[in-house]
Formats: structure tokens, sequence, C-alpha cells
């Protein structure tokens, strides 16, 4: 039986799905986002399509049959949505499907806001094309603000778009390295499982807990010994560089609002942020070195300003907290949702300290 909606009810909730995907502050912009996600959900066909096709490439079908047993996999072992999503396959023919924009003030890491229905307000907007993406930051640095433009190979519609098949896999990713692939399934069905208005913080990292935690219970119920030490390998310098910028954004915050911040005149603040992005690329260099040249971040390094420093800031500052979370929970994946939706109906406030100090040193008692 195929399931009618009243084209005016398909429209409605397409605009509320896709408004997810950046500001409704104007109707071109919502018109353009719709159309932009139309076209994904065109190209789209079900996975067992692409599997019964004589021309579908081998190693693309090995892909396909490893995301199915994943997917799978997330709902028998990790608790996440049983769905529509990625039971679909779409070739965008382009190495993103949405291009990120984000902004921030020259001398803060706190990013500039969209709001909009249903997602509240996200410190991102994103763009179908780059070349739209790439106007509103000229637009935005004429307002004096950084700001940094950077491809999504996955996004999410929170659960929104299952009517109408779901939110499908990708060539952005599919050829991800097993881990990788596991990692962005996961990340984005927890979004669905979860999600908080007004809080990318919150959100980003605990999806983020979520792609880790499950994509290790993958690798170690059912990768290959050459996919757990690819993904071994590629998250050691992911956490490296992850801790890298930790401690660039604590540098950077002391220039911006430290007691020494408050003294000094703009000339000064300048100087010492420009010496934090100095010795922040030097201790890159040195990462890289000890990489043996590996290359991954050099693009990132390169155009790193408060807008990407703030951006990142969303997907790691919360994390250690939701996994210690996880292990009070006693790794047990029901007990673990609950107790993060306890959190998210706190104060945010309150929700975000209640985190930090899951992983606070303990202060000695004398």
């Amino acid at each position: 039986m195929t399931l009618r909606i009243h084209p005016f009810r398909r429209w409605c909730l397409s605009a509320i799905a896709l408004c997810a995907l950046g500001g409704c502050a104007d109707t071109g912009y919502l018109l353009r986002t719709l159309q932009g996600h139309l076209q994904v959900l065109r190209a789209a066909r079900p996975v067992e399509q692409w599997l019964s096709d004589e021309h579908t490439p081998a190693a693309l079908r090995q892909r396909l049959q490893l995301a199915q047993r994943m997917r799978s996999f997330s709902v028998s072992d990790l608790g996440l949505p049983d769905n529509a999503s990625y039971t679909s396959y779409a070739d965008l023919q382009r190495s993103a499907v949405v291009w990120n924009v984000v902004a921030a003030p020259a001398f803060s890491l706190t990013l500039k806001t969209w709001c909009f229905p249903v997602a509240g307000c996200i410190g991102y907007k994103g763009y179908f094309e780059e070349k739209q993406a790439q106007a509103e930051s000229r637009r935005l640095q004429t307002q004096d603000l950084e700001t940094s433009v950077y491809g999504v190979p996955a996004y999410s519609t929170l659960g929104w778009m299952n009517w109408a098949g779901g939110d499908p896999l990708l060539n952005t990713f599919i050829r991800h390295p097993e881990g990788e692939l596991a990692r962005m399934i996961f990340h984005e069905l927890a979004h669905q499982l979860l999600y908080v208005q007004d809080d990318t913080v919150f959100n980003e990292s605990f999806a983020t807990a979520v792609e880790r935690l499950g994509a290790q219970r993958w690798l170690a119920a059912q990768g290959s010994l050459q996919a757990q030490q690819e993904y071994a390998e590629l998250d050691a310098r992911r956490q490296q560089f992850r801790a890298l910028t930790r401690a660039t954004r604590r540098a950077l915050e002391t220039v911006y609002s430290g007691a020494a911040a408050l003294e000094a005149d703009l000339a000064q603040r300048s100087e010492r942020k420009q010496r934090a992005m100095q010795e922040f690329r030097e201790r890159y260099a040195q990462l890289k070195a000890s990489w043996g040249g590996y290359a991954g971040y050099d693009a990132w390094v390169a155009r790193a300003n408060n807008a990407s420093f703030g951006a990142i800031a969303a997907y790691d500052e919360l994390v250690p907290g939701f996994e210690a979370l996880f292990t009070a929970s006693g790794q047990d994946w029901p007990r673990f949702y609950d107790a993060v939706r306890r959190l998210a109906r706190l104060p945010k406030e309150e929700r975000t300290q209640t985190l930090k100090q899951l992983t606070a040193p303990e202060v000695p008692r004398g």
C-alpha cells in the first residue's frame, strides 16, 4: 500500500524538517533548502534496488551491504531508531551534501546563531550549493565576523522525513573507512533519538559520544582486524588533534575574556591572538611530523579562525561527560538514553554544568 499525503501537508512537513538545516528568516532561503533536499530524495533508491541492479559496481554493492549490517546493528545493539533512514542510497555526484557557514566575532569563540521552528537556534547555516554558502560567508564578513565554510557529508532531518523514505545513505560518505562509516550512521541516527532545541553543543556532543561508543562496539563485535587497526590509527590522530584544538580554545578564551584581556587594548589583544594561533600551527606541525606526514587536517588548520574553533567545540566539548554518563549507566544503552533524557529536561546551564562535573578532577580534601 502506498501512503498518500496531501501535497500541502507534504510541503509543510518538509518545511518544518528542513529548517533544521539553517535559518528560515527569508522565504528564498527556505525554498532553496526545500528544493535541495527534494533533489536528494529524488536521487535516492532503496538499497535493495541497488543490490539487485546488475550495473551496480561491486565495490559499491559491498559498501551498501556493509551499511545495512551497520543499520541493523544500530537497532539491535545500540538501541537507535528502527525506521526508514539509511535504507536507501543516492549518488549526488558531488563531494558534500551541504555546505555549512559558521561565523564568530574577532574576539570571541561564540558562534552567531540562526533560529527557526523545531530545531530552535543553532550555530550554523546550511546550503545545498557551495557558491551560496560562500556568498553568505562574504556577506557575514562585511559585518566584521570571521567565517568558515565547510562541506558536510551527511545531515539529519531529525526523523521528520521518515514518512518520505528517511535520510538516505550518500556517496559523500559511503566509501569512508569501515569505522568512520559506522560513526557517521550512528551519529546521525542519534540526532533522531534525541534533539534539544537551542543547544547545539549538547546535541552534537551527545551524537559524537554515541558515534564513538557505537563504532567501538561495532568494530569489537563485527569488524575485521584490519578495520580495527585502521580505526585505531585514525581515532588516535583525531583525539590528539581535538586535544590540541581544546588547548588552543582555552588559550584564545584567556586572550578574549581573561583578566589580562580586560586591561589590554585592541592592538595587544590582536597580538596575543596571533601568538596563540601561531603556537597552534607550530604544535600541529609537530603532531603531523609524529604521524609520518599525515595531512588530513591541513586544510582545516590553514583556514582556522574563531568560527572554525567555535564550530569544532560543539562536537567535543561535552563528549567526556556523556561518555562518563554511559559508564555510570553500566554501559547499558537504554539506561544511558534515559539518563540523557533526564538531563535534557534540565535548564541549559544546569545540564551543561552537570556534564562537565562528571569529568571534573576531584579536589583533594584536607
